[in-house]
């Protein structure tokens, strides 16, 4: 099964693929890009499941409510009863509903879940799965999915475009210095900008993995901060002290969702679009003919 972190794909495609326009104006650069990406991994891994997980809600008001901060930097506009708007180029949104229309007519599935988001989904499509899963992200948090003994593994892709990063348990050991069932707290205890979330003052990657592997777990590391007798150092001690806080809370924003109740009936890739006829007439309006015949193929073939 493949799981694709669609935001973050469709984001990589809008800023890697040269702009390109349907006979209207509208721009399709990040359509283009997402297909052709799909069509890409359907050759090269046939997988017997594709599943393109989205986020119904990139800022849950329950994470938010723990660490307000979380994804503060990209909010355009707060939103009483829906999800806040979030800050995305123009360009590139008025080709997500595009997205949604192509990826019905050609059948791929598509799950999202209410108050939750993509990774969220993906960790759940990922435990107990069944089969092998491979995870098509370039967001580092679902590093902490890794499993080789359930078969599971992240494609993570390469700034160069070249074949994407295998993401396996000796990857990530060799990559952090931890395995990968401590990825969550080493993200934890090193924060991330990028999210909104500060993680403990002064403690970076390689502290963060020299510690995990003294105490073990991030549960393991709060007890010897409170045992005067541990290992720790003053200056360490009194940053997890100082962090208490954020620690108390920032765990259950980091780990992803693995048991949320999604609807896994439909996650088989098809043969052949499910409706061709209006595949074929969305490929026509948004200039996409080369692609969609490349996902056709792919579909056809594998």
């Amino acid at each position: 099964m493949l799981l694709l972190d669609t935001a973050s794909l469709y984001f990589r495609a809008f800023f890697g693929v040269p702009e390109i326009k349907a006979d209207d104006g509208t721009p399709v650069n990040a359509v283009r890009g997402l297909l052709e990406f799909i069509s890409r991994l359907v050759n090269d891994y046939s997988p017997t499941d594709l599943v393109c997980c989205w986020d119904n809600d990139w800022r849950p008001q329950w994470r938010v409510d723990l660490i307000p901060s979380y994804k503060a930097h990209r909010v355009v506009e707060e939103v009483e009863t829906a999800p806040d708007v979030e800050e995305v180029p123009d360009p590139l949104q008025v080709q997500v509903p595009i997205i949604r229309e192509v990826l019905a007519a050609a059948g791929i599935c598509v799950i999202g879940a209410d108050g939750y988001e993509a990774d969220d989904v993906i960790g759940t499509l990922a435990t107990d799965a069944g089969m092998p899963v491979d995870v098509v992200t370039g967001d580092r948090d679902l590093f902490q999915l890794v499993d080789d003994a359930a078969g599971v593994r992240i494609l993570y892709p390469t700034r160069g475009g070249s074949d994407p990063d295998l993401v396996d348990e000796k990857w990530v050991q060799t990559k952090y210095g931890i395995r990968a069932d401590q990825y969550a707290d080493f993200a934890t205890m090193r924060g991330d900008a990028s999210d909104g979330l500060p993680g403990v003052k002064g403690v970076g990657e390689k502290t963060a993995a020299k510690l995990l592997e003294q105490f073990g777990d991030l549960e393991g590391i709060i007890g010897a901060v409170a045992d005067p007798t541990s290992a720790l150092t003053k200056t360490q001690r009194q940053k997890f002290i100082d962090a208490a806080g954020y620690l108390a809370l920032a765990p259950k924003v980091v780990a992803v969702a693995r048991d949320l109740p999604l609807d896994r009936s439909r996650t088989a890739l098809p043969s052949a679009p499910a409706d061709a006829d209006r595949l074929h007439e969305l490929a026509e309006t948004y200039n996409l003919s080369s692609p969609v015949a490349r996902l056709e193929a792919a579909l056809e073939q594998r």
